[in-house]
């Protein structure tokens, strides 16, 4: 069987199926349980995307986009408090649905978008707890 890149897969099919890697999206994507499926991007991405994109050093990486400016996009895993300046250039597709326990879920769903509006405005209130954890074990 012929392995192809994701690129060349999005350009081909007009769209990738995926098992996530990691932990940084938890606990909407769980660890080699969960799948995405990666569309092409039209036009430009939107606060609370989650698109994949490619760094220079050729890893893959799925993180949601947090705000939007003129030149790039500010991306950050819903598992994670360090946030990346990611240019347009880098996005390779953008995520459509997800695949948890056998069941399609739309990034359109009104609990998902539900969860992602609690879990990005939960960010700050998150990062101040993690850093009085760590306080206080010391």
């Amino acid at each position: 069987m012929e392995k192809i890149t994701i690129e060349e897969g999005l350009k081909k099919n007009g769209y990738h199926i995926s098992t996530v890697v990691g932990d940084s999206m938890m606990p909407i994507l769980r660890n080699r349980r969960d799948m995405v499926k990666i569309v092409p991007v039209s036009g430009r991405l939107k606060k609370y995307d989650l698109p994949l994109y490619k760094r220079p050093t050729g890893e893959y990486v799925l993180h949601r986009i947090v705000k939007v400016k003129n030149d790039c996009y500010i991306i950050c895993g819903d598992n994670r408090f360090l946030r990346e300046k990611v240019p347009f250039d880098w996005i390779v597709g953008v995520t459509e649905s997800i695949f948890r326990d056998e069941k399609e879920i739309s990034v359109n769903n009104p609990e998902y978008i539900k969860y992602v509006k609690k879990i990005c405005k939960t960010f700050w209130i998150r990062r101040i707890k993690r850093k009085i954890k760590k306080m206080l074990a010391i």
